[in-house]
């Protein structure tokens, strides 16, 4: 669910990619539900590809969505934004051995605004089932992922490269 899920440098919020054009994707911003493009200029990445660094390894950011929703009940994170010491305290309540030299107080902010506006639009199936991704082959594009053709090669048939020799 969050490989369509992206976050925008620039642009507030978190958007959902709808379609995918020349040079650019077509995103509707989730809390607006406006359709704007992203063109590819503008540095876009995907909730699937972000995690969160930890003593041991890096956590991926699904699975923290998970903890907080299992703390929080699947409601909204309700703290006070500009306490730093509430912050890491609810965030180490989530993710226990996150790496405190690395991860800054701006990120914790930016992973509970995320959760918030994820819960708010209903899309709070973070982790994907095991069965379900094992079943379904991956998609290779980001035009297969947002359910468009795959496009169609075409072949020079032997008369044609006879002729440019």
């Amino acid at each position: 669910m969050l490989k369509r899920v992206l976050s925008i440098a620039g642009k507030p919020g978190l958007f959902e990619l709808v379609s995918q054009g020349n040079n650019m994707l077509i995103v509707e911003n989730l809390e607006t539900q406006q359709r704007v493009p992203a063109y590819s200029n503008d540095k876009v990445i995907s909730l699937a590809d972000i995690a969160i660094f930890t003593e041991d390894e890096e956590v991926a950011l699904s699975q923290v969505f998970e903890n907080i929703k299992a703390k929080q009940g699947g409601k909204l994170v309700e703290i006070d934004m500009k306490s730093k010491k509430e912050l890491r305290d609810f965030f180490g309540s989530v993710l226990s051995n996150f790496d405190q030299n690395r991860v800054y107080d701006n990120d914790i902010r930016k992973v509970i605004r995320w959760y918030n506006i994820l819960t708010a639009a209903g899309k709070n199936n973070f982790v994907e089932d095991g069965a379900k991704s094992a079943a379904a082959p991956a998609a290779e594009t980001p035009a297969e992922e947002a359910g468009l053709p795959k496009k169609k090669r075409t072949r020079k048939k032997a008369s044609d490269n006879a002729e440019e020799a």
